[in-house]
């Protein structure tokens, strides 16, 4: 089961004088996880370190901590609870006190589980498109079922014999549904998928 941040969260926490703010949020693409990071920086703070999980692309960043100390504990913190689409910044105001390497991956990890085990989350299902023409005949019996599949209308032109639909289906049930559409038109409908 795969994660996603229904909205923006925060985080604050003091770790032997040090204050660790920490800011999470959903994001679709590198551009939005770097945006949020410009909105959210303090450039007179010690650090701001960051990661996010977006698919099979991450990145992270310790921003001046000592390397794998800060950054890559943030990301560990995502990919341990299952989130995806998230960036993670962790802000992090010097106290006086080192807590050497050790102690630095236990804050910024910590600050960043903190933060997103306390977020507004939800399931993110895997989706999977399909693209078919639909015969008038049957059009309003297969938008009935569309609730039912967790499908949703992505695209749809008119002809004279139909509607060229583009539907956004669960990437589990893909192949039921498939065969449901299969069966409603009688086997007279082809049915394309983006691999």
């Amino acid at each position: 089961m795969t994660w996603t941040l229904d909205a923006p969260a925060e985080h604050r926490s003091v770790i032997r004088n040090s204050v660790f703010q920490t800011y999470a949020a959903p994001v679709a693409d590198e551009a939005a996880a770097m945006t949020f990071l410009q909105n959210v920086a303090v450039p007179d703070a010690t650090h701001n370190c960051w990661a996010f999980r977006i698919g099979q692309r991450f990145r992270s960043n310790d921003d001046g901590e000592p390397s794998g100390t800060a950054g890559r504990p943030i990301l560990a913190a995502i990919d341990g609870q299952d989130f995806d689409n998230v960036m993670v910044v962790v802000i992090r105001w010097f106290g006086g006190v080192k807590l050497g390497a050790g102690g630095l991956v236990r804050a910024y990890g910590g600050a960043a589980a903190a933060c997103l085990r306390d977020a507004p989350k939800s399931e993110r299902i895997a989706m999977q498109a399909l693209h078919f023409h639909c015969p008038f005949s049957i059009f309003s019996r297969l938008e009935a079922r569309f609730p039912v599949w967790g499908a949703q209308k992505s695209d749809s032109h008119f002809d004279a014999d139909g509607v060229q639909l583009s539907l956004m289906v669960p990437e589990a049930s893909s192949t039921q549904i498939i065969n449901e559409i299969r069966d409603m038109t009688r086997g007279q409908t082809t049915i394309e998928t983006d691999d």
